[in-house]
């Protein structure tokens, strides 16, 4: 079964949320209705960005990557690709 990396954006709250799944669209679902604590206040979000990964561990070492950049302009520069 293949995972996602994802990056979600609220043009609401003009934010990018990163996040991993195996069910991209049920996690959007759960996103924005309001299920998941961080995401409740930028209903609606979009996906923006996906990468697959063949195996789960990867998915999540692709998405602390992300993160750990801390940047605006990195996830940007993904989006322009």
């Amino acid at each position: 079964m293949p995972y996602y990396l994802y990056i979600l954006y609220s043009a609401k709250i003009d934010r990018y949320y990163v996040g991993s799944t195996s069910n991209l669209s049920d996690r959007l679902h759960r996103h924005n209705t309001g299920r998941s604590k961080y995401t409740k206040r930028g209903i609606p979000w979009e996906v923006v960005y996906t990468e697959s990964f063949p195996d789960r561990p990867a998915a999540v070492r692709r998405e602390r990557e992300i993160k750990k950049k801390k940047s605006r302009v990195y996830v940007e520069g993904l989006l322009k690709r």
